[in-house]
Order: structure tokens, then sequence, then C-alpha cells
């Protein structure tokens, strides 16, 4: 499979650049206790939304990249190069982030046993750690409705269920061909995402069950999105001023369900989510003053890094955890006359932040690309043609 490689859209790459971040503050603190701002705690505590965001965005980036290519990824050998090329992006990082799980379960394993503590991965809010979940997550299905819990490195249910989203992709991309079965699957998404806020008892803050049905609706409104956007060959004829307006309609709504919506957790979640996945549409056409912003250098980097900074989370909040118990002062103890509670208040998300993106960082030029650079070398070498990743 060797099409030209399409032109990136830089607001869509920069777009990816603070949901992860969103994430790893809503996972703090839904551990730690909100941080009792309502500005920081409307948008933190449904930062788990950002999920469909993502979704979206993978279902439109895939329909931007192989949808000139349908007829290929009917054949074995085309559909072969696509999962190839998707697993390579996606697989080495939570290969290594599930290897770095189960060292840290070992290694703190060791330490409790040699203090005579119990081990954090021992105590009742931990995950259940179990050789059927962890064989699961070898094979990217731990999140198909096969356990009722989460398990090794939560976060990758996600990955997960993406991977049975590309396992199904050629569907989409069959539906997504013209411009009324692009409208239809949108509906469906939405009344997919719509449904399950009504229903789950839990709003959309679904993972290890129904997860798949989440990113199922989810995807298909970024796959309908992009058939109706490549359809108004990427609605260039709509000039600049035209693109801001919806961006910065598309991001009032979003903050006003933020901040108006209600509980997270709720019914209301849909109210959140829909603005979210509009904005990848809203960003597509890379014009206007919200892509401006996220086509920035800085922006745009820290959203390279956003796969290895959400994938990579866990690692550190189990070291946050080691270090509470075991190595940082008691709450109640007064570190240079304050107290440690409340110097670690803000201090200890923010270091967690910062640590969550130094770590992306590395994962992303350490592993990621070498590793997806070496898997895409492999076909071409043994006569296949080089897959590229999406």
């Amino acid at each position: 499979m060797t099409p030209t490689k399409p032109v990136e859209i830089k607001a869509l790459s920069g777009a990816r650049a603070v949901p992860p971040l969103v994430l790893v503050l809503f996972h703090f603190c839904e551990s730690h206790g909100y941080r009792g701002l309502p500005w920081f705690d409307l948008i933190v505590a449904k930062g788990y939304l950002w999920v469909e965001f993502f979704f979206a965005l993978s279902g439109f980036v895939l329909v931007y990249v192989y949808g000139p290519r349908l007829r290929e990824l009917w054949t074995w050998r085309g559909y072969f190069q696509f999962l190839w090329a998707r697993l390579s992006r996606l697989y080495p990082l939570h290969l290594f982030m599930l290897a770095a799980i189960l060292a840290e379960v070992i290694v703190f394993g060791l330490l409790a046993h040699a203090g005579g503590y119990v081990s954090i991965f021992d105590q009742p809010y931990h995950p259940v750690l179990t050789w059927q979940t962890f064989v699961a997550s070898l094979f990217l299905v731990q999140a198909w409705n096969l356990f009722p819990y989460l398990s090794w490195n939560q976060i990758s249910w996600f990955v997960s269920v993406e991977f049975l989203l590309c396992l199904s992709f050629p569907i989409y991309l069959r539906l997504a061909k013209a411009r009324a079965l692009g409208v239809i699957l949108i509906a469906a998404g939405v009344f997919g995402l719509a449904f399950l806020d009504l229903t789950s008892g839990r709003g959309l803050d679904l993972t290890f069950h129904n997860g798949i049905w989440r990113g199922a609706a989810a995807f298909a409104i970024g796959v309908g999105s992009a058939a109706f956007f490549l359809t108004r060959h990427e609605a260039q004829s709509f000039s600049v001023e035209a693109h801001s307006a919806i961006q910065i309609g598309v991001l009032v709504a979003l903050l006003g369900a933020l901040w108006f919506g209600g509980h997270p957790k709720t019914q209301s979640d849909i109210l959140t989510a829909l603005p979210m996945v509009a904005l990848v549409p809203a960003l597509a056409a890379d014009r206007g003053v919200l892509a401006s912003v996220l086509k920035s250098k800085a922006v745009m980097k820290l959203g390279q890094w956003s796969y290895g900074i959400f994938i990579g989370q866990l690692f550190w909040m189990n070291l946050d955890r080691f270090a509470e118990q075991h190595l940082l002062p008691a709450l109640g103890a007064s570190v240079l006359g304050i107290s440690f509670r409340q110097l670690a208040w803000w201090t200890e998300p923010a270091c967690l932040v910062l640590l969550c993106v130094a770590w992306g960082a590395f994962l992303t030029i350490a592993i990621e690309r070498p590793v997806n650079a070496a898997l895409r070398w492999l076909p071409t070498r043994h006569g296949v043609q080089g897959a590229s990743a999406a």
C-alpha cells in the first residue's frame, strides 16, 4: 500500500496536546480529591470525556488518510498492511508500559516484603492483577467486555478499544463513501452516545464494560464527519472568518457545558461530549483563530507527545502513591513552618503533570518513533510494500 502521504492537519495534531494533561489531573483528583476551585474542578472532573474527542479524532484521521484506498483495505494484503501500520503505532508503547507496570508490581512487592509492609498493589484501591488480564492485555482484548474490572495499565483500555475499531474500520470506511451515509453515521454515533449516557448509570464513564460501544459511537461521529468534510473539498470554500466563528462557537459551547452542564458521570455527560467531538471537524480545515493557536510549535510538540503522556501516566501515579506512603512527610507534618498537606495541595499534581510530560516526551522519542520506524520497515524487507501509519 504505497499512496502519497496526505498533508498533515496541523490543528488536529495540536489539538491532541491539552486533553492528556486534563486526563492526568482527572485521574489524580479522583483519588486525591478536587482542589476546591470551580474553574479547575469543573474542567478536570469531566476530563474522562476527552476520550470521546480522541475516538472521534481517530475516526476522522483514518478516513482522511485511508479514504482513497477503500478497495485496497478490502483485500487481505491491504487489510494486513493497514493493521500493521496501526499496531506499529499503538502497540510498542502499550507493551512497554505493560512491562513497566509489571516491573513496578515486582519491585514494590520485594520492597514491601523486605520492609514488612503491604505493597500498594495489594491494597484494596488497586486493580485486580491476574495472569488472565495480563494475557488479555498482551492481545489488546482486555476492554472487550471480558472482565468486570480494569487491570494492569488501566489506561490501556482505550488502546484495546482502538484496536477493535481498527479491525472494523473497513466497514466504517465503506459506509462513509457517500455524504448521506456520513450524516447517518454521525446521527447513529450521537444516538449511541446519548443512549449509553442515559442508561449506564455512570454517564459516559465507561471503560472495561461497554467501553467498546462508547468508542464505536464516538468513532462513528469522526468517520461520518470526515465523509462530509472531504466532500466539501476540505471546506476551503469557507472564509477564515467563518472558520473562526465556528471554532469559537464550538469552544463557547464546550466551556458552557463544562460550567453549566451538571455533575460528571450523569446523564448530562452528553452535553459536554458533543462539543468535544465537534472540535474535530471544526478544526479540520486548518484555518481559523483556534486552529492558528493549536498550530504553534509548542502546542504541536506537546501534541506529538500526547500518546506517550496518556499511556504512560499510571506509572508515575503508582510511584506517587508509593512515595506518599513511604518517602514523603506525613500530611500533618510541618515543612519549613508550613503544613505538608497545604504545601502538597497544588505542587503534587503540578509535579505529576510535569513528570508525565517529560515521560511522554521520552517514550515518544526513545521508543515510539524508532520502534514504529523499524516495524514499518519490516514488511518492505519481506516483499510487502511499506504500510503508512496514520
